[in-house]
């Protein structure tokens, strides 16, 4: 079961490589459709930059989809190895892996009233003024249908149901 768990685990690991991959071959398009909604709306482009949204593969969007990759992939190979601390830290991190999950997949669900919030709190009137649901679905136009929702709902469902069947077989083991 323990080998179950690992190809599970790296399984896991190719969906968060997957979210960067994506991002930076379609991130620009997305971007480009945002800003051309922005244009419609009579708003400057450049209120994205100054407010960090981005929808390329810059920052966040990299290095914790590439770090989760890492960790899972390397306790992949710890199970394969038969090292006990694979069985340990899969205990430690699986969970971990499931929940921020669920909560990635909250903000995407939430993405809408996120950013609106976000742009109330910041007090501009220019940020008040987007039609974000808009801009959002603008901006989901600039990936491919098989992406936005497939991809990414097959991601979801690799990674949730991963995380769950790997501590699954690792109770059996």
């Amino acid at each position: 079961m323990i080998t179950f768990a690992a190809v599970v685990q790296l399984l896991i690991a190719l969906a968060f490589v997957s979210i960067p991959v994506v991002r930076h071959r379609y991130g620009g398009d997305a971007a480009a459709h945002a800003e051309a909604e922005l244009e419609r709306q009579g708003i400057p482009v450049r209120v994205l930059k100054e407010n960090k949204i981005n929808f390329d593969a810059s920052g966040h969007e990299t290095w914790a989809p590439g770090s989760i990759a890492l960790i899972v992939a390397a306790l992949a190979v710890l199970n394969l190895s038969g090292s006990h601390w694979g069985e340990v830290l899969s205990w430690v991190f699986m969970p971990l892996v499931f929940l921020g999950s669920l909560a990635i997949l909250y903000s995407q669900l939430t993405a809408v009233k996120s950013v609106e919030a976000a742009f109330k709190r910041k007090g501009d009137p220019m940020l008040q003024r987007i039609d974000v649901p808009a801009m959002i679905e603008a901006a989901e136009k600039g990936f491919p249908t098989w992406v936005m929702p497939f991809f990414q709902n097959v991601r979801h469902a690799v990674v949730l149901g991963g995380a769950l069947l790997a501590m699954a077989a690792l109770i059996m083991a």
